[in-house]
C-alpha cells in the first residue's frame, strides 16, 4: 500500500528560518498573562500582534506571487501553527489561510484576486460551511437564486466578527458554489456570536438570507467540488498542527509542576505513575509531528493526491488524541488545582475540547482512513 511505501519527509532551509522566527515572536506576543488577558475581549485577539504577523508576510507565504504573496505554497505554514498553538497566540492567521486556499483553489476570478490581495494585506478572512449540529453531513442548504440573492445561514463561522471578507460555501443552480462577501454588506444584526468551550476562539452564526451578491461574486466552476475537499483536509492538517504545538506546551507545563511540587517529602515528579504519562505523551507529540511534516511534503498547489489525504488524516487524527490525553492528564497531576479555572491545564483542556472537532476528530478520520487503505 502506497501508505507503508510513501514515508518522505523533507524540512527546507525555508521551514527552518519559518520555524525559529515564528517560536520567537510567538514566545514574545502570547505569554500565558497575555493569553488569559485576552479571554473576555471582544476580538480575542492582539491587533498590534496581528498587525506584525501580516507585515512579516505569514499572510501571503502560501499564496502566489504575482498578488503579492511568497509562493511558497502551504506547507510553509504548517510550522507557524505550530508555534501559534504552542504559545496559545489567537487570531484569524488559520480561517485566513483556509480561506484563501478555497478561493485560490477554486479557480481565477477579479474579485477572488482582491480577496486575496487583502488577505496578504492583514484583511482577516473566514469560510462559512456549517449549517446543522451534524458537523459530517455533505448537505447544503444555502442557496443562491437565479438573481444573485442568498437564502440561508451557517453557524460557527470562525472569527466571523473581524472578518473583511467571507467565503459562503452554497449552492447556485443546482451544482456548488462560493459567494465572496465583504462583511460591510452584512447588517449587524445577521450576526450572533457562540460561546465556546475554547475561549481563546471566536465564532459566530450569520444569516445570509436577503443578501443580493454581484454575478463576480459568485464562483461556480468545474473544480470547485476538488478544491473543498482539499480545503477540509488542508483544514485537518492546520487544526493538527496547532494541536501538536499546544500538546507541547501543555506538556512543558506539566513536568515543570511535577519538578516544583512536593508531596510527603518527595517531588512527585519521582513518582513512576506520573513519569510514564508523560513520557507517552513526548512519544506521541514526537508521532504527531512526524505525521504533520510528512504530510506538509506532500502537499502542493495542484489538488491533493491519495497519499496527501491519508497524511492529512492520520496526522489528524494523532494529534486530536494527543492534545486530549496531554490536557487530561495534565489536569490530573496538577491535583485539585488542576480542577480550577485559575490553572493552566484548563486553558489546554478547553483547546483539546474544540480541537479534537474541527475538521473531523479520530473517529471520524479514521473511518475514512479505512476505506482509503483497505478497500483495494
Amino acid at each position: 500500500m502506497s501508505v507503508i511505501a510513501n514515508t518522505k519527509l523533507s524540512f527546507d532551509e525555508d521551514q527552518a528560518m519559518i520555524m525559529e522566527v515564528a517560536r520567537e515572536f510567538c514566545r514574545n506576543k502570547s505569554t500565558m498573562q497575555a493569553v488569559r488577558g485576552l479571554l473576555d475581549s471582544a476580538s480575542g485577539f492582539d491587533s498590534n500582534a496581528w498587525r506584525e504577523l501580516a507585515d512579516l508576510g505569514w499572510l501571503g507565504i502560501a499564496l502566489p506571487e504575482q498578488l503579492g504573496g511568497s509562493g511558497l505554497g502551504v506547507a510553509h505554514t504548517v510550522a507557524i501553527v505550530e508555534a501559534m498553538g504552542r504559545s496559545m497566540l489567537s487570531g484569524p492567521f488559520v480561517t485566513s489561510t483556509l480561506a484563501a486556499q478555497l478561493v485560490l483553489r477554486a479557480g481565477s476570478s477579479a474579485v477572488g484576486d482582491r480577496l486575496l490581495r487583502d488577505v496578504i494585506a492583514g484583511v482577516p478572512a473566514t469560510v462559512a460551511q456549517l449549517e446543522s449540529a451534524d458537523w459530517g453531513s455533505d448537505s447544503c442548504a444555502c442557496l443562491i437564486d437565479d438573481n444573485g440573492q442568498l437564502q440561508g445561514s451557517k453557524r460557527f463561522v470562525a472569527d466571523a466578527e473581524v472578518a473583511g471578507w467571507l467565503v459562503l460555501v452554497s449552492r447556485y443552480r443546482g451544482a456548488p458554489a462560493l459567494a465572496l462577501i465583504q462583511a460591510e454588506q452584512l447588517p449587524p444584526a445577521a450576526i450572533k456570536t457562540h460561546t465556546l468551550v475554547d475561549e481563546t476562539k471566536r465564532a459566530a452564526t450569520i444569516d445570509f438570507s436577503g443578501l443580493q451578491l454581484a454575478p463576480e461574486a459568485i464562483i461556480s466552476t468545474e473544480g470547485l467540488s476538488a478544491a473543498l475537499r482539499d480545503y477540509a483536509l488542508l483544514g485537518a492538517l492546520l487544526s493538527a498542527a496547532e494541536a501538536t504545538g499546544s500538546a507541547a506546551a501543555c506538556l512543558d507545563s506539566t513536568v515543570e509542576y511535577l519538578k516544583t511540587r512536593k508531596q510527603f517529602g518527595k517531588l512527585i515528579g519521582s513518582y513512576q505513575a506520573l513519569k510514564h504519562p508523560c513520557v507517552d505523551i513526548l512519544n506521541a507529540i514526537d508521532a504527531s509531528r512526524s505525521f504533520l511534516y510528512h504530510a506538509a511534503t506532500l502537499l502542493g498547489d495542484e489538488p491533493l493526491s491519495r497519499d496527501a489525504e491519508i497524511a492529512c488524516r492520520m496526522a489528524k487524527a494523532q494529534a486530536s488524541e494527543t492534545l486530549l490525553y496531554a490536557s487530561d492528564r495534565a489536569v490530573q497531576f496538577h491535583g485539585a488545582m488542576g480542577f480550577t479555572y485559575d490553572c493552566d491545564a484548563q486553558l489546554y483542556i478547553r483547546r483539546a475540547q474544540w480541537s479534537q472537532q474541527q475538521f473531523g476528530d479520530a473517529a471520524h478520520h479514521r473511518k475514512r482512513l479505512a476505506a482509503l487503505l483497505l478497500d483495494e
